[in-house]
């Protein structure tokens, strides 16, 4: 599933990707973990969205950084991605979507890639598909069902 360390990279694209991401996690209310994390999605008009975490005291209300940053695309119009860069603060390693991120970003499209970059600008790149293996997709809904027939 490991796919290419990206260090050095040389796309401007993914630089200012890289660069937004970062931004967005200084960003983040994080009270209550004081785990940071930022987002920064392209779309393939070439327009960024950012987005961070936001704690609740009512931990279930809490919002994810690539939530945000797909809501805040969505709502202008935009429901066509590229790529997304996540990051955080954690030294070792790199922190992953979760659960719910991969979800809602497998709404737009499995194939897209997804940058996980630690604090000093090393990455990893996947694709949602890689992450996500047996995806439930907006496709799944189009699938003939079977009869429900109730034997007593």
């Amino acid at each position: 599933m490991d796919k290419q360390i990206v260090n050095g990279f040389s796309s401007n694209e993914l630089q200012e990707l890289f660069h937004k991401a970062h931004l967005a996690k200084h960003r983040a209310h994080c009270p209550y973990s004081q785990f940071r994390v930022g987002a920064a999605l392209l779309t393939t008009t070439g327009k960024i969205y950012t987005g961070c975490n936001v704690e609740n005291a009512a931990y279930p209300l809490s919002t994810c950084a690539e939530r945000t940053a797909v809501v805040k695309a969505v709502s202008d119009g935009e429901k066509s991605f590229k790529k997304i860069a996540i990051t955080s603060d954690v030294e070792i390693g790199f922190t992953g979507p979760c659960g719910s991120c991969r979800q809602t970003l497998a709404e737009f499209g499995l194939d897209m890639d997804i940058y996980l970059i630690s604090p000093n600008n090393e990455a990893k790149m996947y694709t949602l598909r890689d992450l996500l293996p047996i995806a439930f997709t907006p496709q799944d809904l189009q699938k003939p069902r079977a009869s429900h027939d109730i034997i007593l």
